[in-house]
Parts: structure tokens; sequence; C-alpha cells
């Protein structure tokens, strides 16, 4: 990309530096994906728009963030170099995935808060790209939101349940946009080395995590997948989406369903680029998840999904495709888990006609933010 970025600015084409903000370089496959497709929505519109743009992105590993996705990037917990990054950059992007809550911990909020409120003293307009909001248990926060969106150049968050969070906040309705997810809109690439095993027989894509310290909804997970295979002939493949605990949670689930079942169940190598684990997601005929961005992955690739939900981003993901969960980490159910599974892997075909035209739209709309954003920087929206 920082090819391409300078052969357009040869030409004349304006240049505008944007900083992205997000939770990038942590080695999470959803939130890779995210920054990934942020850079191509950013590409393809500039294209478009006459505006070329020359990403750096804010990584707790900078150095493997620009080797993968060819950016200019810099280290998200050294203030001196984000100060450094901000003032030399023309805007900043917040965004996307679940940067605003407080479920799992006190600095995440004041962290993303800070960036912006940063861009904002610099005087750098500010884009919220389809971004979920909350849960936000703690009030006193709200204003910290209020009063730096209220500043900020553009917002999209990725559900009504988003926006109704912030108008509560006192954020006006009318400024806010609701988008799908970014990954919505990534796409295959056209050439991937083979990585791993090539399995023979149809798969059963699993993305589970750790969540109680029971784990009993893993438990429940295994119990499911014992059922489906005693249904069917299908290959059980687990795709680890953050490392390493992913992978230790489908270890997990592995010894629980037993030796009977070794054989037909293998899990995915640590894959580094997103979309080599959503081309490992295209390849399954089903796909049971509860990590929010392999339902996502595998929506934009129209493999039916089965939904196990720890937070309502799940459901409010799903109820977009007139989906529910099959279960949730609260109330563990395998029988409805293996139910929902079988009735998916019988009925492929009809879930991708009955979907397919939710899913088309939702593809197009993941790209709006990046449109306002060029635009914007092309002077032809002025910010809402």
């Amino acid at each position: 990309m920082g090819n391409y970025c300078k052969e357009l600015a040869a030409l004349g084409t304006p240049v505008k530096r944007i900083v992205l903000s997000g939770y990038y370089g942590f080695h999470n496959s959803g939130d890779e994906a995210v920054l990934q497709s942020i850079l191509l929505a950013l590409k393809e519109q500039g294209e478009r728009q006459g505006v070329t743009y020359v990403p750096v992105v804010l990584s707790i590993n900078p150095e493997e963030t620009a080797r993968t996705y060819g950016v200019e990037a810099a280290h998200r917990m050294r203030p001196a170099e984000v100060w450094r990054t901000l003032r030399g950059a023309d805007g900043l992007i917040s965004g996307g995935g679940s940067l605003l809550q407080d479920e799992t911990g006190t600095k995440t909020i004041p962290y993303y808060i800070g960036i912006i409120r940063l861009a904002q003293w610099l005087r750098k307009p500010v884009f919220i790209y389809s971004q979920g909001i909350g849960p936000v248990h703690r009030p006193f926060f709200y204003g910290w939101i209020r009063s730096a969106f209220n500043r900020c150049a553009f917002i999209s968050v990725r559900d009504d349940e988003s926006k109704a969070l912030l108008g509560r906040m006192g954020v006006p309705a009318d400024r806010v946009e609701v988008v799908p997810d970014p990954v919505m809109g990534l796409s295959l690439r056209e050439q991937r080395s083979p990585k791993g095993d090539t399995l023979t027989k149809p798969v059963i894509g699993v993305s589970v995590r750790f969540w109680n310290e029971d784990r009993l909804e893993l438990r429940a997970v295994a119990d499911a997948l014992k059922h489906v295979l005693e249904q069917s002939d299908a290959h059980i493949r687990f795709l680890p989406f953050h490392l390493p605990s992913d992978e230790q949670a489908s270890l997990y689930v592995m010894e629980h369903m037993g030796e009977l079942y070794k054989e037909r169940m293998s899990i995915a190598p640590p894959i580094d680029h997103p979309q080599d684990m959503l081309a490992e997601v295209a390849s399954c005929r089903v796909l049971v998840g509860m990590r929010l961005h392999s339902l996502i992955y595998a929506a934009g690739q129209f493999v039916p999904m089965v939904g196990v939900s720890y937070d309502p981003k799940i459901d409010q993901f799903l109820n977009r495709l007139g989906i529910k969960a099959a279960c949730s980490t609260q109330k563990p159910d395998a029988n409805a888990l293996a139910e929902e599974t079988l009735r998916l892997w019988n009925g492929v075909e009809a879930w991708k006609r009955e979907k397919q035209p939710a899913i088309e739209r939702l593809k197009v709309e993941a790209g709006r933010p990046a449109e306002r954003i060029v635009a914007y920087f092309a002077g032809r929206f002025k910010g809402n």
C-alpha cells in the first residue's frame, strides 16, 4: 500500500495521512480483519474519489503490523510516539470494534477516549468507524464519551443498540449513522498459500473462547459436537481467532470430546493474516461461533452460522440477519446447539437463499464510513 500511495502522490493526487486507532497488533483475527477491511475500503474509495491515503496504524506490535499490511505503524502505548504521529496526521479514525466498553476493565475507555481527545486538541478531524458501543456499566464514562463524540466529524456505529446508548449519553441521534461491521465487506485474497492439512470431508468450523470459570459452556459445545458427529459425516475444524487463548479453549473442547472422535477433529495452525482465516471459514459447510467475527466472516462468505452468545454484540449482529443464538454462555444448552447445527447442516442451500439479500445489503453498506471519510477530505462531505 505504501508504494501505491507514492505512485498516486507523484501524479498530483491529494495525499492525506490518516491515523487508525483500535485493538491492533494483539493477534486477534477479528480485530485484524477490522483493520484490513478499513484499509481496503479506504483504498477503494480513494481510487474512486481521487484522494490518496497514507495509513498510520497505532499497534501494540508496530513492526509486525507494518510488515503484514504494508503500512506505517506506531506504538500505541508510547505517548511521545502517539503524539508525534497524530501531530503529523490529517485525521484520526477510531475503530472499529468494541473499543468503548468497560466490561473487560476500567482502562479501555480512558485509553481510546484519550486518543480521540488528543487528536481533537491538535485540531485533527476524528471519524468514529463502525464501533460497537458498550456495555458501559459506569455512568461517569457517559460524559467522557459524549464530550469526545460531539466534537467528531463523523460517527458511525455497527448496530441500533449502540446508537441508542449514545443517545442516552447525550449524543444527538441525527449525528450517528448505523452501518454494518466493516468486516462484512472483507473479500478473499485472489491467491493464498495452502497452510496446514487438506480436508476431504465436509467441515464444520468451530470458534470457541474461554468465558465461564467452570467451563460449562465449553463442555456443552463438546457434547453438542459429539452428537453432531454421530449424526453426520462432518469433520470438526477448530479455528482459533485470538491466540493463544482460543487455541487452548479449542484443545479443551477436543479433550472433552474424547479419543473416539480424535480422527474427525483438527485445529487450524496459527494464522497471521485475517484473509487467510477468512479462507478457512469460507471452506466450511457450517460454522459454530462464539467469537463475533467468526460469525461475521461466515456471513460474508454465505456460510450458515450457529451463534453461542456471551455478549449482546453477538445477538445484535445475528438480529440483523433475522437469526437468534442457539444458546448463551449463561445458559449453555448442548441439545439446542446440536439441533441447530444439524438443521443447518442439512439445509445449507435453503439458508443461503433466505439470507443472501440481507447479506448482500450489509456487504454494500459496510463501505459507507470509508466513503464518507474520503468525501470529507475531497470536500464533498462536511461531517454529520
